[in-house]
């Protein structure tokens, strides 16, 4: 059984996990398959490193996927 599991940030549409870091203002927002329901959900972390985890935990069975995005934190999102 094969692990499908994509990291990407803004400006690149692939990166390897070993290359991409965090940065103070940005969020790792991990969309993943659940073949168990049939449903795509996402997960939002502070952390890339826990994202990763949580990502490669999601990924159990032939079906699944994660994929995972660096974003921007918005202005209004910092505030808070």
């Amino acid at each position: 059984m094969e692990k499908k599991l994509n990291t990407n940030t803004s400006t690149s549409t692939h990166v390897s996990n070993s290359t991409t870091s965090s940065t103070p203002h940005q969020e790792f927002h991990v969309t993943y398959f659940d073949s168990h329901c049939g449903r795509i959900r996402t997960e939002v972390f502070d952390d890339l490193r826990v994202a990763e985890r949580f990502a490669s935990r999601s990924v159990c069975d032939e079906q699944d996927w994660a994929v995972i995005d660096a974003v921007p934190v918005q202005q209004e999102r910092l505030a808070a």
